[in-house]
């Protein structure tokens, strides 16, 4: 796999790609190719050579016993990017250094998949960062990010959509949706809006109140 094309900062997502299930060859080729900067966590850089992908920053706590500068001359020029905090996780790091960096929008590949802990901390972690970083993490299957207040996009009829609160989300409104929501709350652990569709061609619009929403764009 080829290395990844040079774009303008800031007008395309950066990518991570951290150490989950592997998505298929065709959408990593299609996220690389538009992304400015590529961030591989320290777990996973085995496999990213393995497939040839050029990346940018290695970034992780390096407890593994490798060293990471045996990396730089397969990958140069390479970041290295050592972040030992204990209290979070290489992805939140990744994040954070994201933003320190001033980079507005990041998508997130391997990061579901494998152990069912680390893919729900990876995917409530985006709450964490609603007002620094636009945050993606998509797979062959789904696409998920946090709704703002008033979201409206244009999808095809039958498109499968899912809505998962993260803990209770109240005042939930939508429009084109097979099974509408009028003024519902959500609630993790009871009931969530998961398995829903697009009922028809056109913009779909959904509405909420209070708390934190995630739309799964799902791909079956």
């Amino acid at each position: 796999m080829s290395s990844h094309h040079i774009v303008r900062d800031d007008q395309e997502p950066a990518l991570i790609i951290a150490n989950g299930a592997a998505c298929s060859s065709e959408l990593l080729g299609q996220l690389l190719e538009w992304s400015p900067l590529v961030i591989v966590l320290d777990s996973a850089i085995e496999r990213v050579l393995e497939l040839g992908i050029k990346v940018d920053v290695l970034l992780g706590d390096f407890d593994r016993g490798f060293d990471p500068e045996y990396y730089k001359d397969q990958q140069f020029p390479l970041e290295i990017i050592y972040a030992p905090d204990q209290n979070k996780t290489d992805l939140e790091k990744a994040f954070d250094y994201l933003i320190e960096r001033k980079i507005p929008m990041v998508n997130v590949v391997w990061a579901t998949g494998k152990r069912a802990d680390h893919t729900i901390t990876n995917l409530t972690n985006i709450v964490r960062y609603r007002n620094a970083l636009k945050i993606v993490i998509i797979d062959d299957h789904s696409k998920i990010f946090l709704l703002p207040a008033k979201f409206e996009k244009w999808y095809t009829a039958s498109t499968p959509i899912s809505l998962i609160p993260i803990g209770i989300v109240s005042g939930i409104n939508s429009k084109n949706l097979f099974y509408p929501l009028e003024n519902d709350t959500l609630t993790i652990g009871y009931r969530t809006g998961s398995s829903n569709h697009v009922a028809e061609d056109g913009i779909v619009t959904i509405e909420h109140q209070k708390g934190d929403l995630l739309m799964m764009e799902c791909l079956d």
